[in-house]
């Protein structure tokens, strides 16, 4: 049998990976040196803080999912899924802003995606107090529910901006309102 030697491991410095509040933060070059009263300057890497990808495909993979969270990202989610689900990322991402401008609308609109939603005559998905059901399971509804997220965090910025109304290509309301975009198979208005 033979023996057994043991060897030790140099010790190398770990940087804290939290800055004094709680928050979690990455290394990387040009950010504030996080210093430790037990280390040298020298041995602590640069820390820079996380921040989400501005990519809207990487944005959505990162919070598809099956579970909205709650019941007005519920309504979101169930909103981007029926009236944009066969439409692109970008459409998608137009359509939730619409909804989540009507709620911010100060006093125009509901104040709640819910709300919105809700409001008679404005989605012809919604019949009565009562959202459709969804396949959960399936992939539209998981980018959907991604896209209400990104929409309610305010994570992604749209090409409707402040817009209000949409509608389908193939139908011509007649509205008097200013046109801002067409994304894919809509028309934005504010």
């Amino acid at each position: 049998m033979n023996p057994v030697t043991v060897a030790s491991l140099p010790q190398v410095p770990v940087p804290d990976l939290l800055d004094p509040d709680g928050a979690t933060q990455l290394s990387g070059p040009g950010a504030e040196q996080a210093v430790s009263p037990d280390t040298d300057q020298q041995d602590v890497p640069d820390v820079v803080p996380a921040k989400p990808s501005s990519d809207l495909a990487s944005l959505v993979a990162e919070y598809r999912g099956t579970d909205p969270g709650s019941r007005e990202l519920e309504c979101l989610a169930t909103g981007v899924y029926f009236e944009s689900k066969s439409e692109s990322l970008a459409g998608q991402l137009a359509v939730g802003h619409v909804i989540a401008n009507r709620a911010k609308s100060g006093g125009r609109f509901p104040s709640s995606y819910c709300g919105v939603l809700f409001q008679r005559g404005q989605f012809s998905f919604v019949r009565g107090r009562s959202l459709p059901s969804v396949p959960r399971a399936s992939r539209q509804w998981q980018t959907a529910v991604a896209i209400a997220k990104i929409v309610d965090q305010d994570l992604k910025d749209s090409a409707v901006g402040n817009a209000m109304f949409f509608h389908a290509r193939y139908v011509s309301p007649g509205w008097r309102l200013k046109r801002v975009a067409a994304i894919g198979n809509h028309i934005f208005y504010r």
